[in-house]
């Protein structure tokens, strides 16, 4: 009976410890952008403001530039800001939810590596989203639905020009493209 016990116990642990570890790759995503970082975040930019449903642009922020002012040497990281009324509405509106207007706006982080290659980073909001109920669920899982559109990359395509905030945006943020933020 002592070995059955055991043997469960060590299942539940093992079986905890996996979860625990695969949990980071479940709720973020990270992909390789076949351009330079500015190009992948003006692409990006430009997909947020074609993607309809109310997207806006909310802000552009360099959280590199602050740690290179402060005397440190970093790889390059921007981080596009978005949002969409659509979609945050109802959940701001809701107060059993409104604690997820931390995750507001949305943020795809566009950053280099030491090997060289731009990558994308982004929330799993649709596996999120699932976490808080059927609202947020099924809100996040129309987010997940457009943020994969703000994903494409196509080279056929010209680069576009990068979307700058507009003058007076504390900290890179705000402005750009006519988005009010969320």
């Amino acid at each position: 009976m002592l070995k059955i016990v055991g043997s469960f116990i060590v299942g539940i642990v093992f079986t905890a410890v996996l979860a625990w570890n695969a949990m980071g790759g479940l709720m973020f995503h990270e992909t390789v952008s076949p351009f330079g970082v500015e190009e992948t975040v003006a692409r990006i930019q430009h997909n947020i403001q074609a993607a309809g449903n109310g997207w806006a642009l909310s802000g552009l922020r360099n959280p590199a530039k602050a740690v290179q002012a402060d005397g440190g040497n970093t790889l390059p990281v921007m981080m596009v800001e978005a949002c969409s009324t659509k979609y945050s509405k109802p959940i701001l509106n809701e107060d059993s939810v409104r604690f997820l207007s931390i995750l507001m706006p949305c943020k795809i982080s566009v950053y280099k590596k030491n090997d060289g290659r731009v990558y994308i980073g982004s929330m799993n909001a649709g596996l999120m989203g699932k976490m808080f109920g059927p609202l947020v669920g099924d809100i996040m899982g129309k987010v997940a639905q457009d943020q994969k559109k703000f994903l494409v990359m196509d080279p056929s395509k010209p680069a576009p020009q990068l979307i700058l905030p507009k003058a007076g945006g504390e900290g890179g943020g705000g402005g750009g493209g006519g988005g009010s933020g969320c």
